[in-house]
């Protein structure tokens, strides 16, 4: 950070991105390349039918872990990820599946590469910490 820059000064993960609308494109590519790409079928397929539901919750939990508003804990309060994954096998192929995806969608979204990197070290940890089964 700037020796002289404050921290209202030093730009969210979530504004550098673009806000709310770029985090919906992210989100909405995201899952436009889950439900056609077959190498992510296996995320596909722990998921409904109809995607609209987990598009915006991902996008409202995305837009708060970013530095934005707080949409998703405004709804259903704290996100409690691990908790409310554990229903569903994950295991390394559904996380490395899942980070694929992200890492498709971040490109092709043209989000920042310095940033998407970034974001891609933090989607790891979380990814991997989501993991309920060794394989």
């Amino acid at each position: 950070m700037d020796e002289d820059a404050s921290p209202a000064d030093v730009a969210t993960p979530y504004q550098r991105m673009g806000g709310e609308a770029a985090v919906r494109a992210l989100v909405d590519r995201f899952y436009d390349l889950m439900d056609l790409e077959a190498p992510y079928a296996g995320i596909r397929a722990l998921h409904p039918q109809d995607l609209d539901g987990s598009r915006d919750k991902l996008h409202w939990f995305l837009c708060g872990w970013l530095g934005g508003p707080n949409h998703y804990i405004e709804r259903f309060g704290h996100p409690r990820l691990r908790a409310r994954h554990l229903p569903y096998s994950i295991g390394i192929a559904e996380r490395d599946q899942w980070m694929a995806c992200m890492m498709q969608a971040m490109q092709e979204s043209k989000v920042d590469p310095a940033l998407a990197e970034r974001l891609a070290q933090s989607f790891f940890g979380t990814a991997d910490w989501m993991r309920n089964q060794g394989g």
